[in-house]
């Protein structure tokens, strides 16, 4: 493929720059706010209709399920995501990364099948109140999730968006139903309710297919000989470490997310998990509306890093700029809203059987917009190659995170865990700020020493 090829390629994947992204952004917000919704209108109708225990089960079991899929399989889409876009920005073939991709997401499910079913009755003794259904459920649904995920990051991948937002519009409807079913006296019980959760994934695998209808278009490109030599720079070594460091950033962000309710379960019940889980609803739902935009920011930046264009790195950090200071106009009106009738509009959402301080509340809508502000900037630094540091910063707050909440410095369980959110946000949002203006910087370190291996796994990471 000539040189002159590669860059009108890369020029039909990136559009015109950070106006066309915005549109996307906003097509894909669109999409995902029904979908986040709709997935609203599930909670809302198990807080209704099921006993607070009840609900809060759910609460746990839906966290749990997240907390797991988003750290095994979230690693997986982020590499499709990145890979596949800049392959086909540099014009060459994705077939490699879509095969080392394959080969992760089967062994990550199949290790956790063997994990789960060996700690199936602490699992379910301790974590689920002895309930086998729920159990089974989410047991089932992370492995549905596998294949789901797999699908959404080929899809960012080749920017077919439309398709995306379809599958995870379709996993919310279906989620939905059982409540709805339930709601209306068809089905009784927390099972039912719980079903929804099982359902979304698998039903949605329907839309796998179409998925990858089209993938003969972003074969390996006329040049035989070129596509032997760009497969063979994408090896399974290279895709794992990418993975493996991505893990570590998953896995914090449902920290950061889901460990509040946990923590609380484990010392004060399923009600009390259910009450802290409402409070964080006010970062949590942003964040699903939020992944439509994280999820076309990635191989849009990933497609300016790569293009060589002299207005491609202005449009890079325009792109990073925008999406900040929609974050920062998106807290403030949450903000008012709180200010004005948060308490009201809680218990309207969530039903009164809890009442939320608004003061409370307004401490988790700060974090939100700190946290949404660490995820923009997050997609900047993997799009730069700079995955491995930015994994060494979000594990490392997510344990103070949680170091925080087990301590008992604030006597209020509830206002802990929001304070430490806030505050651990605020920390993450500092420290990839420095990765995200310094990309390529190399510290001056002894040999040897864990800065050392930062470093070294930094710069192989721009190198790769």
């Amino acid at each position: 493929m000539s040189g002159e090829e590669a860059e009108g390629r890369a020029g039909q994947g990136r559009g015109t720059g950070a106006v066309d992204y915005g549109k996307t952004a906003g097509f894909l917000s669109i999409g995902v706010g029904l979908t986040g919704l709709i997935t609203y209108v599930y909670f809302f109708i198990a807080s209704h209709t099921l006993s607070k225990p009840d609900y809060g089960e759910i609460a746990v079991l839906w966290s749990a399920v997240f907390i797991t899929v988003s750290t095994l399989y979230r690693p997986v889409d982020q590499l499709l995501s990145r890979h596949v876009s800049e392959s086909l920005a540099t014009g060459a073939p994705v077939g490699e990364p879509i095969r080392v991709a394959a080969k992760i997401q089967l062994a990550l499910a199949a290790g956790f099948a063997v994990v789960a079913l060996a700690l199936r009755e602490p699992l379910q003794d301790d974590l689920l109140n002895g309930n086998a259904t729920l159990y089974w459920i989410g047991f089932a649904a992370i492995l549905a999730y596998a294949a789901s995920y797999f699908a959404r990051g080929y899809l960012a991948g080749v920017r077919n968006f439309v398709l995306f937002s379809v599958m995870i519009l379709s996993e919310s409807i279906f989620r939905t139903s059982f409540a709805v079913i339930v709601a209306v006296g068809l089905l009784q019980g927390q099972s039912a309710v719980a079903i929804g959760i099982l359902a979304a994934p698998s039903l949605s695998l329907l839309v796998v297919p179409l998925a990858f209808a089209r993938r003969s278009r972003h074969e390996a490109p006329p040049d035989a000989e070129a596509a032997v030599k760009d497969d063979a720079g994408f090896s399974l070594t290279h895709g794992a470490g990418f993975a493996a460091a991505v893990l570590l950033v998953m896995f914090s962000e449902q920290v950061f997310l889901n460990a509040g309710p946990l923590l609380v379960q484990a010392t004060s019940g399923a009600a009390a998990a259910g009450f802290i889980f409402n409070v964080l609803m006010i970062a949590r739902a942003p964040l699903q509306l939020f992944q439509a935009v994280s999820t076309s920011l990635l191989p849009h930046l990933t497609t300016l890093h790569h293009d060589r264009s002299e207005d491609s790195d202005d449009d890079f950090h325009r792109s990073v700029r925008l999406m900040l200071a929609a974050v920062a106009a998106f807290t403030a009106i949450v903000a008012l809203a709180v200010l004005v009738a948060g308490p009201q509009l809680m218990q309207l959402a969530w039903s009164d059987k809890f009442s939320y301080p608004r003061a409370d509340l307004l401490i988790v809508t700060v974090g939100m917009g700190l946290y949404l502000s660490s995820v923009t900037v997050n997609q900047a630094c993997v799009a730069q190659g700079n995955v491995r540091r930015v994994g060494v910063r979000w594990i490392a707050c997510a344990a103070l995170f949680v170091t925080w909440c087990a301590l008992p410095i604030v006597g209020d369980e509830f206002l802990r865990v929001e304070v430490g959110f806030t505050g651990a946000a605020a920390l993450l949002l500092a420290l990839l700020s420095g990765v995200y203006a310094r990309p390529g910087e190399a510290a001056e370190v002894g040999p040897g020493s864990g800065e050392e291996l930062e470093a070294q796994l930094a710069a192989a990471d721009e190198g790769a």
